[in-house]
């Protein structure tokens, strides 16, 4: 290493040395600042740049509504039906079905609970509905009882066509539902 003092006789001994090295430091480190200014203003172009493109991007594929994402979420509530008995499933899987059918301004001819029958034993109630309804609400129809809560399931779907103007053009639908019990406590 270099003596401080020696270097302090050096600089004294040759004083245009000093101004020299005094020039080329304060050279040198407004160099590097004005480097420095420079890539922070290319990384600021940069990232403007990268705005845009995202920019236009977006715009070509725009996002979709929130209100259109919340058609997909989860339904509230059990996924079976409730009661301490199988008469009171049987009658909430009735009003599940006859609240679809009216949703959609369906008309319910008649309905009927099958409590003996052969999924019974598996802890299931069916049902059999005949009903009135037009060509356009029956997906409506089906969607809302099978996307539901609780779960429901069709088991047989008969569809007649209209036959005349007496029928209003609604079709008549024969629609097997079943739906699992919740097992008792």
């Amino acid at each position: 290493m270099i003596n401080m003092h020696k270097f302090e006789a050096m600089l004294t001994r040759y004083p245009l040395g000093a101004v020299a090295a005094y020039i080329v430091l304060v050279g040198l480190f407004a160099f590097m600042t004005v480097q420095t200014v420079f890539e922070v203003l290319q990384g600021r172009a940069a990232a403007v740049s990268a705005s845009d493109i995202l920019q236009t991007l977006e715009s070509r594929n725009p996002v979709r509504p929130l209100a259109a994402r919340s058609d997909t979420s989860v339904p509230v509530g059990s996924p079976f039906l409730e009661g301490p008995t199988v008469s009171v499933a049987g009658a909430t899987l009735l009003q599940r079905v006859l609240a679809a059918t009216k949703r959609v301004n369906g008309n319910t001819l008649s309905s009927q609970v099958d409590l003996q029958g052969p999924q019974s034993k598996s802890g299931f109630v069916s049902a059999t509905f005949n009903l009135e309804v037009t060509a356009t609400s029956l997906q409506m129809l089906l969607y809302d009882i099978e996307a539901g809560m609780p779960f429901l399931f069709v088991d047989e779907l008969v569809i007649q066509a209209p036959t005349g103007v007496a029928d209003g053009g609604k079709l008549r639908v024969v629609l097997g539902v079943s739906a699992q019990r919740q097992g008792t406590k």
